[in-house]
């Protein structure tokens, strides 16, 4: 569908000015575009992305999470901790061991989406 009126001057005309001057009143400030790039940037990583996917299934030890990655615990414990500080999951220590779960159960389901799609 054509959206476009562009006319010969290369100007919108009144109608898409405002439908644009709308649309730009919703849009988040720059800076939250900043914090929503910072996150998805996070998730650009195969290794974070396959620890939001194990942990869509439910909470986690650490050493599951290392042997079903085959990583080591330091790269694993790296991972887990940009996850955290971005807010995708939360940690809960039980003894020597921090079980890690997912903030929001609709991570792990946008995960799942997001590689059907692409």
């Amino acid at each position: 569908m054509k959206t476009c009126e562009v006319s010969d001057e290369c100007r919108p005309n009144e109608k898409q000015i405002q439908r644009l001057k709308e649309l730009m009143t919703s849009m988040p400030h720059d800076e939250q575009f900043e914090e929503y790039s910072s996150k998805l940037k996070a998730l650009s990583d195969p290794t974070r992305l396959k620890i939001l996917y194990l942990l869509s299934d439910g909470e986690l030890c650490v050493c599951e999470i290392i042997v079903a990655l085959d990583k080591p615990q330091s790269s694993i414990s790296h991972h887990l901790n940009i996850l955290k500080n971005l807010g995708f999951i939360k940690g809960r220590k039980e003894g020597v061991w921090i079980y890690y779960s997912l903030t929001n159960p609709k991570i792990g389901n946008i995960v799942k989406e997001l590689i059907g799609l692409i």
